[in-house]
């Protein structure tokens, strides 16, 4: 899980002081923590006014009962290291309200680096954070082994801006297909960037939204393991865009497409469009559709430089426009295409069919472009994407530097490159080596050496070699 610095937790301090001190001069800190006056944030719920800030130190907090926000503009957040909500019998057994381990009944609420585990409740949508107020934020937090994770009712006027978040093993085997990672209701605007949402368990979705207008852009939504639905379901409609994102189906999964949208009913607003641009499409399943559209014909349905592996059928239902996307129907043979399959690293390996035949898109929906920006690498590590040239369709933009994990540039050194007989390797003492040919996306070759590696026995070509857990390419001569 991720751990934040010192510097980046001063600093989130000083923000949320700058931003509330204007409109709430006198407002209030309140400090939680194992060594504090307050043991527990329900103890300081009733004490709390508009634009107050609830600080939560390091720990473990363990069976407290449910926490009600009702002001306004109240952040919560925790100390770096991120403390640790674990809901226990009292919520559980609550009859009168149950509800989940927060209930956010105010406006413009900000909960910041907490952590929520195993909520659940009689009606089993035990929920990490249950949102009932409008404009509600969440960053940088875990939902672990809840029913829901977030849970957002029908709100009208209502914008949830959702970022840097993980989201693991929600849902519930006592009411199957119902309970889900992240479960928005009937509001105006979801924003769901940077975040990871991966294995609901019980026929739940890794995200499932009703909103008007959703934003998910550079997020890691899939399922490995667990036995989900649906990896994105948008059952009503409206304006979507989806960009960016590494969205994968298990080989369990109980549904047999990893996107839905207006399945349910096109009972969202008009217009119903949706933007499907620079993503990357895992299905494991082996059959079924990474889209699946209803046979009504949308305002708008743009499909353009993805990635689509596995078998089945790409889309289900009309297309529209469906450009410069690249589809790979077999498992086996999108090995070459990426660094490593197997353990799901999509970054490109090296110059192949997805390299610069992507299709620019010049156009913004409102505030946000459809032209890729960011890439999401890991829950702390978002960098920018480089377009060097004509843009790559995927999630990722193919470069070099990104093979050796760009952190190690520098500290370790292959050479000569080209080879001939034999290739030094300046940087590790010793290492496991697998070497893979790159036409073919085979090993040729697995062994233990030190520095000096023999490849005078494989034939002349391109390869791409893994150094521990670090990628480099080589030419053969």
């Amino acid at each position: 899980m991720s751990n934040f610095s010192n510097a980046t937790f001063e600093y989130g301090i000083i923000g949320f002081v700058l931003l509330f001190s204007t409109q709430y001069a006198s407002a209030s800190t309140f400090i939680v923590g194992p060594l504090e006056t307050y043991k527990k944030i329900s103890e300081v719920t009733s004490l709390i006014d508009h634009g107050d800030t609830i600080l939560v130190k390091m720990g473990i907090y363990t069976n407290d009962k449910q926490v009600t926000i009702a002001k306004n503009f109240i952040t919560v957040l925790g100390e770096a290291g991120r403390p640790i909500l674990r809901a226990g019998s009292i919520i559980a057994n609550d009859q009168s309200n149950g509800k989940g381990i927060f209930v956010i009944k105010g406006n413009n609420v900000t909960i910041d680096n907490i952590a929520f585990h195993d909520a659940t409740v009689v009606d089993h949508n035990g929920a990490g954070i249950r949102q009932e107020g409008c404009n509600l934020k969440v960053l940088r937090c875990l939902f672990l082994n809840n029913e829901m994770g977030i849970l957002c009712g029908t709100i009208p006027n209502c914008k949830t801006t959702i970022e840097y978040c993980e989201f693991l093993q929600n849902g519930s085997t006592a009411n199957p297909g119902y309970q889900h990672n992240v479960y928005i209701n009937n509001i105006d605007t979801l924003i769901f960037r940077f975040n990871t949402s991966i294995d609901a368990i019980a026929e739940g979705h890794e995200l499932k939204s009703r909103a008007k207008f959703n934003y998910i852009a550079y997020n890691n939504i899939a399922n490995y393991t667990t036995k989900d639905s649906r990896s994105i379901d948008l059952p009503n409609g409206g304006i979507s865009i989806i960009l960016g994102n590494v969205i994968e189906q298990g080989p369990n999964s109980a549904n047999n497409n990893i996107l839905g949208y207006g399945l349910e009913g096109l009972s969202n607003p008009t217009p119903h469009k949706l933007y499907i641009v620079n993503n990357t499409f895992v299905n494991r399943r082996g059959n079924g559709s990474h889209i699946h559209i209803p046979t009504a014909t949308l305002d708008k349905f743009l499909v353009q430089n993805n990635i689509f592996v596995g078998g089945g059928s790409t889309i289900n239902g009309i297309q529209d426009e469906y450009r410069a996307n690249v589809l790979i129907e077999k498992i086996q043979d999108a090995i070459p295409f990426f660094v490593d399959f197997d353990a799901y690293n999509y970054n490109l390996l090296y110059d192949n069919a997805t390299v610069d035949v992507g299709i620019p898109l010049n156009e913004s929906i409102g505030n946000y472009s459809l032209t890729p920006t960011f890439e999401f690498h890991h829950i702390d590590k978002i960098v920018p994407r480089n377009v060097d040239g004509k843009i790559d369709v995927g999630a990722f933009e193919y470069a070099e530097v990104s093979l050796a994990n760009d952190f190690n540039q520098g500290r370790i050194k292959l050479y000569p490159n080209p080879a001939s007989n034999f290739i030094t390797i300046e940087g590790f003492e010793e290492a496991n080596i697998e070497i893979f040919n790159v036409s073919q996306g085979k090993k040729v070759m697995c062994e233990v050496f030190d520095q000096l590696l023999d490849v005078s026995s494989l034939p002349s070509g391109t390869y791409a070699m893994k150094v521990g857990e670090i990628w480099f390419i080589f030419a053969k001569l």
